[in-house]
């Protein structure tokens, strides 16, 4: 029980402290940097009215509410006609002002209560009383020629005067601009004219002074000039005859150096000369070293070159192909030779299988070759072409033991080599259990 109820204190504090900051932010009024806030109502102390320019300030609901001022500058322009002057004179005083309300507390509070809610006609028609009653005020304390001739002492006067009856609506002054200044009598003028005239006439008086300055600076300054003239010349004439005597002295060293300079000046022509035409040999020299004997050099090395390449390639070839035939014929020894050794090494096997007996192993080895020796017989005879065999048998013959026919077959037969004959023709016997070839008679007896 005490931890459910300090966790709801816990959650009702937190749901407390959201709601004041919701209830607290959606009170809190913002004010930009071209506005004024307003917040009347129950402001505290005696202040019926609290204005702030920037930040913001808090509107309690009930109590207090709040507007904004603008702080846009308006343009007031002001067509003021037959304004009289100090001198009972009427002035045409066309200009503009640009005002905008204050940002001092005193002017702000005196915007928020004069103007506050109005529009920007009725504030507009509001300043441009004042401005036009201000302005005939200015122009009734001055004279015609303070209000032309002194811009800037008018311009001043016009703000001392309206500006601090604009501050008591809220409003301040930022810019008077005077259009033109005319009058209806064309008093303005006259002194224009007045004035142009007198300028125009003290020009002239200036000029005729000068004039005359200037014709008397003339004639001081021609007789200087004479004066000054004749002392120069007489100078001049006594510096030209010095002159002429320097200049022959200068001409008789300038003669000197020039023979010497001319003399110099030929030997070193003679000495370049023969040093040109020694580079002239030279570089000819050279030239043709180069033309002939450098491209033929060139050909001669070129030749060498290409010979010792391709001497050195036939020895590498010759070399590499000596090695190569070198390597098949030791490579087919070898094999020559483990074939060999193979066979002594099976041949010993066959003699040891025979009991040591050489004659029974050849016998074995003959055995093994019957087949082919017979093949071979065989191929001996089978490519014979025999067309037709004509045989005039008349039945006669030595012993009249067989007919021509037979015998022909019979000697056909024994015209093929024995195999018994062919063993002991290698050196062989072959065993009686491979049988023999019979005689003849033995033949005739069998049969």
């Amino acid at each position: 029980m005490p931890l459910d109820f300090f966790v709801i204190s816990i959650t009702l504090f937190i749901c407390f402290i959201a709601a004041t900051i919701l209830f607290l932010a959606r009170i809190y009024r913002r004010c930009p940097s071209n506005r004024i806030l307003v917040v009347y109502g129950r402001v505290g102390g005696n202040r019926t009215v609290q204005c702030s320019h920037g930040g913001g300030a808090f509107v309690w609901p009930l109590i207090q509410d709040c507007e904004y001022l603008d702080l846009t500058p308006r343009t007031i322009h002001i067509p003021l006609k037959g304004a009289l002057s100090h001198q009972n004179i009427r002035v045409n005083v066309p200009s503009t002002f640009t005002v905008a309300i204050g940002v001092t507390e005193e002017v702000m509070n005196n915007a928020a209560v004069r103007i506050l809610g109005l529009s920007h006609q009725e504030i507009e028609a509001m300043a441009t009383e004042i401005i036009i009653g201000q302005l005939r005020l200015t122009v009734a304390s001055l004279r015609i020629e303070e209000i032309n001739q002194d811009r800037e002492r008018f311009l001043e006067s016009i703000k001392n005067n309206i500006e601090p009856e604009l501050h008591k609506i809220g409003l301040t002054l930022i810019n008077v601009n005077i259009t033109d200044i005319t009058d209806e009598s064309e008093y303005i003028d006259s002194i224009g004219k007045k004035a142009a005239s007198t300028a125009v006439n003290q020009a002239k008086i200036d000029v005729a002074e000068q004039d005359k300055q200037g014709d008397i600076g003339k004639s001081l300054a021609d007789k200087d000039r004479r004066i000054k003239v004749a002392t120069y010349h007489a100078e001049a004439v006594k510096g030209e005859n010095d002159s002429r005597g320097e200049i022959a002295a200068a001409n008789a060293t300038l003669a000197e150096k020039e023979a010497g300079a001319k003399m110099r000046s030929e030997i070193a022509n003679q000495n370049a000369e023969v040093e040109i035409q020694t580079a002239r040999a030279l570089a000819l020299s050279k030239r043709m070293e180069a033309e002939q004997i450098v491209p033929q050099e060139i050909e001669r090395r070129k030749i060498q070159i290409e010979a010792e390449a391709e001497a050195q390639k036939r020895m590498l070839i010759a070399k590499g192909e000596a090695e190569a035939i070198l390597s098949i014929k030791l490579a087919e020894a070898e094999g020559i030779q483990k074939v060999l050794e193979a066979k002594a090494k099976g041949y010993q096997l066959l003699v040891n299988a025979c009991g040591d007996d050489a004659r029974g192993a050849s016998t074995m080895l003959l055995i093994e070759k019957l087949e082919e020796i017979v093949r071979l017989q065989a191929d001996a005879i089978k490519h014979l072409k025999i067309d037709k065999i004509t045989v005039w048998d008349s039945g006669s013959g030595e012993n009249k033991k067989g007919s021509s026919t037979a015998n022909f077959l019979s000697s056909l037969v024994k015209s093929l080599p024995a195999l018994h004959d062919i063993a002991e023709t290698a050196g062989l016997k072959l065993p009686e259990y491979l049988g023999r070839v019979a005689s003849e008679e033995e033949s005739l007896n069998g049969k």
